[in-house]
């Protein structure tokens, strides 16, 4: 866990508003998608729950300037290569070809993003007053283990389906960048996985050694 920050100064003050912010609008994004999948039986994600996601995903740029400048202690490179494969998918695939979104991989995409990062925002604001529980801290850590691959698949499969369909009706070399893409996310999702790996051992590791102590 982090140590006491000190003071809540201005850089604090930011944090927990932007956190906790981008908290809420991660979880309005996860409550429409489960309430249209769970509660009206059907995978279409309106228009409207789209546009917010892409807005809301665009915002996470702020991830790049903050470990460029060391707001956060964050790895740059890891951070810039996440935040650009999703916007990649909100902007190069989902904007384009709004009719993917009747797809239960659009579906799945959005609440793997979602509720990865209502717990990592949620996490991150919390530690600004180190109140965070338990069991939020051993989300933060071990729940990509599951949503990441739930979310990379439907990445992949919402990009494949976009090669194999409209893709060509926008431009004659649009599905192959499209593909080329698709074959960076090999090395891609190796470096991401493995660091989130690198995160769970280094800091649930060291949680267990201090109950051990």
């Amino acid at each position: 866990m982090a140590k006491p920050n000190g003071g809540f100064g201005p850089k604090k003050a930011y944090l927990v508003l932007y956190n906790t912010l981008s908290a809420i609008a991660w979880a309005t994004i996860l409550g429409r998608v489960l309430v249209v999948a769970l509660w009206r039986g059907t995978f279409f994600v309106p228009l409207v729950v789209d546009n917010f996601a892409r807005i809301t995903q665009t915002f996470a740029v702020m991830e790049i300037l903050h470990a460029l400048t060391g707001v956060v202690p964050a790895p740059f490179f890891t951070t810039a290569l996440q935040v650009a494969s999703r916007l990649f998918l909100v902007w190069a695939v989902c904007f384009p070809f709004p009719q993917l979104n009747t797809s239960a991989w659009y579906s799945s995409m959005l609440f793997a993003w979602s509720l990865t990062e209502v717990i990592r925002y949620s996490y991150f604001a919390l530690r600004q007053f180190d109140c965070v529980p338990g069991w939020l801290h051993w989300l933060r850590y071990s729940a990509f283990s599951i949503l990441y691959p739930i979310g990379i698949s439907s990445e992949l499969a919402m990009t494949l389906r976009t090669i194999a369909g409209p893709a060509s009706q926008l431009a004659a070399w649009y599905p192959w960048a499209l593909f080329a893409v698709v074959l960076s996310y090999i090395p891609g999702s190796v470096i991401l996985y493995g660091h989130m790996l690198k995160q769970r051992k280094k800091y649930l590791g060291a949680s267990s050694n201090k109950k051990a102590q």
